[in-house]
């Protein structure tokens, strides 16, 4: 892999990945947001400028965090140092807007499916379920199975909570998503999915969704997070990697035999509803025990949990 090829791999994927996104709202009726002008950027919506070096073309906040520091002299609002308040208000922004959310599940999938999709009436069948159940729903925001199990929820009455994040190109917001909040940074809004969450439900999909759900199951098998499902919906769709997992990574004694069970295989929305639920009188009575009879929907504390 020279530079040249590398280059070409990264252009490539950039093109796949709005391609996948464009297609999600494609097939659910509306125009792209990227093919539009304007764009949603940062927890206000705007691309903030001030922080951006004027010489080369913009980019996303993400990439300047991860870029090697500039010159000594550089402006002070050019700099790491800078960027780490702003990180710290956006955690401080997530975490005012979130306050509320004492019972939420966090759904990931493919942003390329449409509503003719099986994949996604599930996604829309387990949204309405856990908002049934007294269940905000949050996902990333954006179309295919993330729309479907917001508009889950919103059908059901239930809250519908979408957390954006700031590509080079605009994804845009589902219109199913009561309470959004556009993050510039990935770490952010990686914690607010655990923090506010007590399960995650993981439709088909691509890195994004690899990278949430074995960020999940690493934070379980390290003990940062507990009673804490991790639901894979689409058995067909898995069973390759369950299988990878259990031949090369286990047989090679990586994970523990144990860590194979921490998962869900399953296609079936009221099963994974079952589990949820389940899971979450189970967390509120570990917690109560924690917290002297105060469990996870007291009043009079804030949420603590399984990620106390």
């Amino acid at each position: 892999m020279d530079p040249a090829a590398l280059a070409s791999a990264e252009s490539k994927a950039m093109a796949g990945l709005r391609e996948r996104t464009e297609v999600g709202h494609i097939a659910a009726g509306r125009v792209p947001p990227s093919q539009r002008d304007a764009r949603e950027a940062g927890a206000t919506r705007l691309v903030d400028e001030s922080i951006r070096d004027v010489y080369v073309a913009p980019v996303t906040e993400d990439e300047k965090l991860l870029q090697l520091p500039g010159p000594a002299t550089a402006d002070f609002t050019r700099t790491d140092p800078w960027r780490v308040m702003r990180i710290m208000g956006e955690f401080i922004e997530g975490f005012d807007t979130l306050a509320w959310v004492q019972k939420a599940v966090t759904v990931f999938g493919s942003a390329r499916i449409g509503p003719d999709d099986p994949q996604y009436r599930k996604a829309e069948r387990v949204g309405r379920l856990l908002a049934q159940a007294g269940f905000a729903i949050i996902t990333g925001a954006g179309p295919g199975i993330m729309e479907a199990a917001n508009k889950g929820a919103r059908l059901a009455g239930g809250r519908s909570i979408g957390c954006n994040i700031e590509l080079p190109f605009e994804q845009g917001t589902n219109p199913y998503v009561d309470t959004a909040i556009n993050f510039r940074y990935f770490m952010v809004r990686k914690t607010m999915f655990i923090k506010y969450s007590t399960a995650f439900l993981i439709f088909p999909g691509g890195f994004g969704t690899l990278d949430e759900m074995f960020d999940a199951l690493t934070l379980i098998q390290t003990g940062k997070i507990y009673q804490f499902p991790v639901i894979l919906f689409g058995r067909h769709y898995w069973a390759g990697l369950i299988r990878w997992l259990q031949a090369r990574v286990l047989g090679e004694g990586k994970i523990s035999r144990g860590d194979i069970d921490l998962m869900l295989l399953t296609d079936d929305p009221e099963e994974a509803a079952r589990v949820v639920i389940a899971a979450y009188e189970s967390q509120n009575q570990a917690v109560t025990q924690r917290a002297g009879g105060r469990g996870l929907d007291s009043t009079r504390a804030p949420r603590t949990g399984p990620h106390d």
